[in-house]
């Protein structure tokens, strides 16, 4: 208890808050920039932390973490355009709630869901830090290509639109994923002698030409509307009727994010695509996910902040950065010369839990901020579209060549938006398409390492639990629905014989 104490005793150093806030404010403001992401601020602010003490420097980078993956969803909610990979789940019910004059009350779940799935999950950390590691630990590649099956297994289901639809539209993104060079063969594939493309096509162009992109070409030939679908609403928060409808999204969506967090190189966009689905899966009202159901906001935004803090510790307990901007902070760690590991834990607990209380406060911060904003926010909404869009497109193209400072990615920005133009025509989903490029890489070098690893034999699949875990949950996924249609079906039918009826 005494190295809880005394790392929580961050809350009363007036410097270590004041660098908390500042990292928090910066990590809001960033994140909500479509195409930069925690991950580029955490490394632009990396340098400045050399003239800080250890505790201080870590703490405002981990605040910049929790903040920047919230901050994502402002601009996802508000103008169809994530400003973090994390954040693209949100979009998908948050823009329509904002279309329909509810953005203040979008802003606002998307604020307390994050906010309580950070702590859920820093609480988890705290008493459970070491154990989860060891978890973290025992994951392979034939654990991850389970994990990625059983992520694919719920295309089908993703939105409301046509299952045949979305498998077409996650086969597309599987597509997009092979671009680049086979890493087991080093053969070239799809990339048209241009070598930009050799490793691959970055995440970040796609989606904010599916999403920004897009929606702006939709909405060019449309007059003007903007006062006419907001109101006086956009500027109200959620109400209490919300929060008890959604508290056990927020729970079971704390719960995958914490989980998926731990596991090294995974991170906050499996992590909220998965707690949509599952968000999804368990409503009542899963048939109107993407119209606008604050369901579908609390659920990918408590997946993906609770999943900011899962990811510390493999990067803590093991040295193993748990996703990108973890990654940044391990290189923070050594600057300052601080060991993870065991090391970290038997020597110096209480920097350990200094940085949970950094993140805890983090969340506490851009709790108030994020309230307090929404209805400053929510009145973007009201700008009309020939002054906001033009704005909207600078920022897409800012955003995308900002990733690797690269005409090439502007392309695929421009390309991936009349795609998804035409495919929302036709009535296809975005969401799939994610989906499929979030999982088709990791699907893909998963499967051959653990094919070498086993020496060609797929059956030794079989032989590892947590692997064979993915695939039942994968298969009940797939099979369960059709099934219980089904059974329903066939005891409609005895029921309605004559001789169905037990008297």
């Amino acid at each position: 208890m005494d190295p809880i104490l005394t790392g929580f005793s961050i809350l009363t150093d007036p410097t270590s808050l004041a660098v908390i806030l500042l990292g928090t404010i910066i990590g809001v403001l960033v994140g909500a920039l479509p195409g930069l992401s925690s991950s580029m601020a955490v490394a632009l602010l990396l340098p400045f932390t050399i003239y800080l003490e250890p505790i201080p420097a870590i703490s405002m980078l981990a605040a910049l973490y929790c903040a920047g993956t919230f901050g994502g969803s402002i601009t996802a909610i508000l103008i169809n355009a994530p400003g973090a990979p994390p954040a693209a789940a949100t979009a998908f019910d948050g823009f329509p709630m904002a279309q329909r004059g509810e953005a203040g009350r979008a802003l606002g779940m998307a604020a307390v869901s994050s906010v309580i799935g950070g702590i859920l999950s820093l609480i988890v950390m705290v008493l459970a830090a070491p154990a989860l590691a060891n978890i973290a630990h025992s994951f392979g590649p034939p654990e991850y290509f389970a994990l990625a099956i059983f992520g694919l297994s719920m295309l089908a289901s993703i939105s409301g639109k046509s299952p045949v639809k979305n498998l077409i539209g996650g086969a597309l993104g599987l597509l997009i994923a092979t671009i680049g060079v086979d890493l087991t063969t080093g053969v070239e594939r799809f990339t048209f002698g241009v070598p930009q493309l050799y490793e691959g096509i970055s995440f970040i162009p796609i989606l904010i030409g599916l999403f920004a992109v897009a929606e702006l070409l939709s909405q060019s030939d449309v007059i003007d509307r903007a006062k006419d679908r907001i109101s006086l609403n956009a500027i109200k928060l959620p109400s209490r009727d919300d929060f008890k409808r959604v508290w056990k999204t927020i729970l079971r969506s704390s719960g995958i994010g914490t989980f998926i967090g731990i596991l090294p190189a995974e991170g906050s966009t499996m992590a909220s695509m998965i707690g949509y689905n599952e968000a999804r899966r368990w409503s009542k009202h899963g048939d109107k996910f993407g119209t606008g159901e604050v369901e579908g906001i609390a659920g990918p935004e408590a997946a993906n902040n609770a999943a900011t803090g899962g990811s510390m510790v493999p990067t803590l307990a093991l040295g193993i950065p748990g996703s990108a901007t973890a990654a940044v902070i391990l290189g923070g760690l050594q600057i300052h010369g601080i060991r993870p590991g065991s090391y970290l834990f038997e020597n110096q607990p209480h920097l350990l839990y200094s940085i949970f209380a950094a993140m805890l406060v983090a969340n506490l911060v851009f709790l108030v901020f994020g309230l307090a904003g929404a209805k400053l926010f929510s009145r973007i909404s009201m700008i009309p579209r020939t002054f906001l869009w033009p704005a909207v497109f600078a920022l897409c193209v800012v955003g995308a060549y900002g990733v690797n400072q690269s005409l090439v990615d502007v392309t695929i920005m421009l390309i991936a938006g009349f795609i998804g133009f035409w495919l929302k025509r036709y009535g296809f989903g975005a969401a799939p398409i994610i989906m499929g490029v979030v999982l088709g890489s990791l699907v893909e070098n998963s499967l051959a390492q653990s094919l070498i690893i086993f020496d060609q034999d797929a059956t030794r699949f079989l032989e590892r639990p947590v692997a064979l875990l993915f695939f039942v949950l994968a298969a009940l996924s797939i099979f369960y629905k059709p099934l219980s249609s089904m059974l329903r079906r066939m005891r409609g039918a005895a029921s309605s014989s004559p001789g169905g009826r037990v008297r």
